[in-house]
């Protein structure tokens, strides 16, 4: 590969700076070195997630580890909207699938939430949050989204933040020719700061969605005439509200 031309991308440990050493774990060393075939003096780019992305070359990479020079920006940084997404987490593959796809899409922050119908109620954060790496390192992004313990639905609707509308997406409405996004058919599809809410598997329970529809903050939406998988489900949000809503617009 020439190192003058290289598109390989890393998340890497900031800040970064003109001249700046940086170190390389295991895993990125031998991924350089013995997956991409690149060597010393070959360059990539790297980003730490706050200050743009930075064109990087190799000083040394090998089966312990590594090390980069920081050389200069090649591009600014570039936030999502101030959007982030509730889910239930499902089977472990779709929680993944979840993840990265939220990252991709645009998702600020990212909060598994505990339902009274969730099949799975512990996660590996940290593995979710290596996730979250991986999509914004090949997807050309310069930002991670947080990804959060899992956190009871009932707990976070207490301390719901009064800036930030809830967009409720609610499977009970799938029959509704529209979703009620849709602003043309007179729908309120929330401006950021918004969050974006997928139920589990088995869909909400009776108390949640009686209580998410008297929640002050929250808006009820329908994600059209059929009823979508948690995983299908958070794509569609996410999409919709980037289109109409997002940086997408």
């Amino acid at each position: 590969m020439d190192g003058r031309d290289s598109r390989v991308r890393l998340h890497i440990a900031g800040p970064l700076a003109p001249g700046q050493p940086a170190g390389l774990t295991r895993d990125q060393a031998h991924y350089l070195s013995g997956v991409m075939r690149l060597s010393p003096g070959d360059t990539l780019t790297v980003f730490d997630g706050t200050s743009g992305a930075w064109r990087a070359r190799i000083e040394a990479a090998s089966k312990r580890g590594g090390t980069l020079t920081v050389e200069a920006q090649v591009a600014p940084q570039r936030n999502p909207p101030d959007l982030w997404l509730l889910f239930a987490p499902i089977k472990k593959a779709r929680t993944d699938f979840i993840v990265e796809k939220a990252c991709e899409l645009g998702a600020a922050r990212i909060l598994p939430v505990a339902t009274d119908h969730t099949n799975s109620e512990r996660i590996r954060r940290d593995r979710l949050q290596a996730h979250a790496v991986e999509a914004a390192e090949q997807c050309g992004g310069t930002y991670v989204p947080e990804v959060a313990e899992i956190a009871p639905l009932a707990r976070l609707l207490d301390d719901w933040p009064g800036d930030r509308a809830l967009v409720f997406c609610d499977e009970a409405l799938s029959e509704d020719p529209v979703w009620a996004g849709d602003t043309q058919q007179g729908g309120a599809l929330p401006p950021a700061p918004a969050a974006i809410l997928i139920g589990p598997e088995g869909g909400f329970s009776p108390d949640e969605r009686a209580r998410l529809r008297a929640h002050p903050r929250a808006t009820a939406i329908a994600l059209g005439p059929r009823i979508l998988r948690a995983d299908t489900a958070a794509v569609a949000a996410l999409t919709l509200w980037q289109a109409a809503r997002g940086d997408w617009t």
